[in-house]
């Protein structure tokens, strides 16, 4: 059997935004029903930069493929205008044990991690919700803006960044690829005045304080991913219902979270639980229009594996 190499072109070919979407629901779904094993991520030193070689791996009793993502995190590539994550995709048939594809990694997870806010989004914001503000202006920020047009009639997008000018020259691009209105702002409170907000940054401390956001807003925070960084501020979860990709997760790597319940701000209870059971029908989700929700998303490895297969699947499919 030969191993299928699938290049970022490919990938992003290969899986578009509203068939990610779909994937992630079946994605959520079975990691909440423990259907997928997802050990905790490997994290292993390189040098004294913040350099680290990470190792994601995945098996879900649910479909015929198991694998594991690869990353280099290299920070000193920016100054270089390189990027700073690189990796691969290693995925293995259950059957046999053989590796069948080896696809590009940074594509694949700018897209499911924007189509698992998507659906946090389908699921939890309002159906009339018309504005996104977004924070960021990286790979993600692009990703997210995608993802909330797909599920949401977006008409209106606010952009901030630290960097004004960058933010400008990002929501000129997008406004051409996209045909919509995007504006960039200095002020984050005007960005937070939206009916979906994204924050997408590597923000160590809040850059979205709860007093800007309105009754209504849809909230991704999607940045942050240790417990001592977070996007958000603790009024913000104190007035949100709270929802996460994984229980585990967060309790390991949500600052966000955890940051605000240690402080005493909110009990653990106060996070309602995980995406996957509102997929299930066993949680509910947003129950009145004035209701702040929350997605807190972290990443898990059967997010990668179930978007991977899907990949290969339709590979192997084409070839037939």
């Amino acid at each position: 059997m030969s191993l299928e190499v699938i290049d970022a072109q490919r990938v992003k070919a290969l899986l578009p935004m509203q068939e990610c979407i779909d994937v992630m629901a079946r994605a959520m779904a079975a990691a909440s029903n423990a259907e997928v094993t997802v050990p905790p991520r490997t994290f292993v030193p390189i040098d004294g930069q913040g350099s680290v070689f990470a190792l994601m791996p995945a098996v879900a009793s649910t479909l015929e493929g198991y694998g594991a993502k690869l990353l280099s995190l290299t920070p000193a590539n920016a100054a270089q205008g390189l990027p700073i994550i690189r990796g691969e995709f290693l995925l293995f048939e259950r059957r046999t044990g053989a590796p069948v594809a080896v696809m590009d990694a940074a594509s694949l997870t700018a897209i499911r991690t924007a189509a698992a806010s998507g659906l946090a989004t389908r699921l939890l914001a309002r159906p009339d919700a018309r504005s996104c503000g977004i924070f960021g202006t990286g790979v993600q920020a692009e990703t997210h803006l995608e993802a909330m047009c797909a599920v949401r009639p977006v008409e209106r997008i606010h952009v901030w960044g630290r960097n004004f000018q960058k933010a400008a020259a990002w929501a000129e691009r997008q406004a051409e690829l996209t045909g919509r209105r995007v504006t960039a702002s200095q002020d984050p409170a005007e960005v937070a005045a939206c009916d979906l907000i994204c924050t997408v940054t590597a923000a160590r401390e809040p850059i979205l304080q709860g007093a800007w956001v309105r009754p209504g807003t849809h909230v991704n925070l999607v940045g942050s991913h240790t417990l001592t960084t977070r996007e958000a501020d603790s009024a913000l979860i104190a007035r949100s219902k709270v929802y996460v990709d994984l229980m585990e997760s967060m309790r390991n790597e949500a600052g966000d979270l955890m940051i605000p319940i240690e402080e005493g701000a909110v009990r653990p209870d106060h996070v309602r639980g995980e995406i996957g059971r509102v997929v299930t029908g066993e949680l509910a989700g947003r129950t009145g229009s004035d209701e702040i929700t929350l997605y807190k998303s972290l990443g898990i490895a059967a997010q990668d594996l179930y978007a991977a297969w899907h990949v290969y699947r339709k590979t192997q499919a084409r070839r037939i």
